[in-house]
């Protein structure tokens, strides 16, 4: 797992909710997940910016694909696990100033979970 990896995957959220934001008949799950593509961005460039600051240009982003599921929930909790098993593959458990931007990812992602799982 490499930088351009943990960012593809990032960018591949935010298609996946936008895609299912357009599709829902739920406003709650609409509004959760719209909140979600919108942040998930600006939270990717933060990362991406500063770890080129700290290491390097991280080069072509991997471009992921979505494993085939229609619940959201189950593709959101797998992420979350995927990139836990990633980032200290990514980024020094001791470099502070990255870790944070990746735990306010994880913000993100709980609190779309929790919108989705006992508001939508």
């Amino acid at each position: 797992m490499n930088c351009a990896d943990f960012v593809g995957t990032l960018f591949l959220a935010r298609d996946v909710t936008h895609s299912t934001h357009l599709n829902t008949r739920s406003y709650a799950k609409h509004k959760a997940l719209q909140k979600f593509y919108e942040n998930i961005i600006g939270l990717t460039d933060d990362f991406a910016e500063a770890y080129q600051g700290k290491y390097g240009l991280i080069g072509p982003i991997t471009l992921m694909t979505a494993k085939k599921t229609n619940n959201i929930i189950e593709f959101l909790e797998g992420q979350v696990d995927e990139l836990q098993e990633m980032r200290y593959k990514v980024v020094d458990k001791d470099c502070t100033p990255l870790q944070n931007i990746i735990d306010g990812i994880f913000g993100l992602y709980y609190a779309t979970l929790y919108k989705l799982k006992f508001l939508a």
